[in-house]
């Protein structure tokens, strides 16, 4: 599995030693945090060592470490980078539904569409995100917290908006919302890859789509119906 490719290298910024650019220091990293993601996923974060993701990247056990001071600064700029580029996902949807001329509840089912996506391409890194949402004595435990705040950021953004133009109830919890919406993609999308992998994204999309925006009740009773208003016993 490989993530897909974003912007962002990291922290550490410069040249390799004899001169090589930047673009080769990006594609080192790269290749560097593939191998970790895969490697975590499959057999725990403790049970990875340096050798290994080195060993699986291609490079030298002296690369990791001058592309990272330590196997748990590694996973930290991994995590960073995975949950900034979904929350560059996310705005992405936002701002070209917003462009097209779209309402805050096209752009609330852009997003879902966007973050689905994501995970599609990168499951392995969406199931080590989801397993620290549960750690709270993990070193890189304010890492996760900033970058999902990041990403949560975005989706208040348009609920917010969808409030004020009166697309959305005044009465909505936007942080819990926000908050909600995101899990739900998360766990969804988790699931659907892991039990219900005949599906397609399409039948996904729309099933969390018809949550959004309030699609899921039953019919109203007709007329005339046994039980229903204006039927007669």
């Amino acid at each position: 599995m490989s993530l897909p490719p974003g912007p962002r290298c990291g922290a550490v910024r410069g040249t390799a030693p004899g001169g090589a650019p930047n673009s080769r220091r990006s594609a080192t990293r790269r290749r560097l945090f593939d191998a970790a993601v895969t490697l975590i996923a499959e057999q725990g974060f403790s049970a990875t060592t340096v050798d290994e993701i080195a060993d699986r990247a291609g490079v030298a056990k002296g690369t990791v470490y001058y592309n990272f001071a330590s196997k748990n600064v590694l996973y930290e700029e991994l995590l960073r980078d995975g949950l900034d580029q979904l929350a560059d996902s996310l705005q992405h949807a936002a701002d070209t539904t917003a462009g097209r001329g779209g309402t805050r509840i096209d752009a609330l089912d852009a997003m879902i569409r966007a973050g689905l996506d994501f995970i599609a391409r990168s499951p392995a890194l969406t199931q080590l995100y989801v397993a620290e949402l549960w750690r709270t004595n993990r070193s890189w435990r304010a890492t996760v917290a900033s970058v999902r705040g990041r990403a949560l950021t975005v989706v208040e953004s348009v609920l917010r908006d969808a409030v004020r133009t009166g697309e959305l109830s005044d009465e909505l919890d936007i942080p819990l919302t926000a908050s909600a919406l995101l899990g739900m993609v998360l766990v969804a999308a988790l699931d659907w890859l892991s039990f219900q992998p005949d599906r397609s994204v399409e039948e996904v999309h729309a099933s969390l789509a018809r949550l959004v925006q309030g699609r899921v009740g039953a019919r109203p009773p007709q007329e005339g119906r046994c039980g229903a208003p204006g039927a007669t016993a």
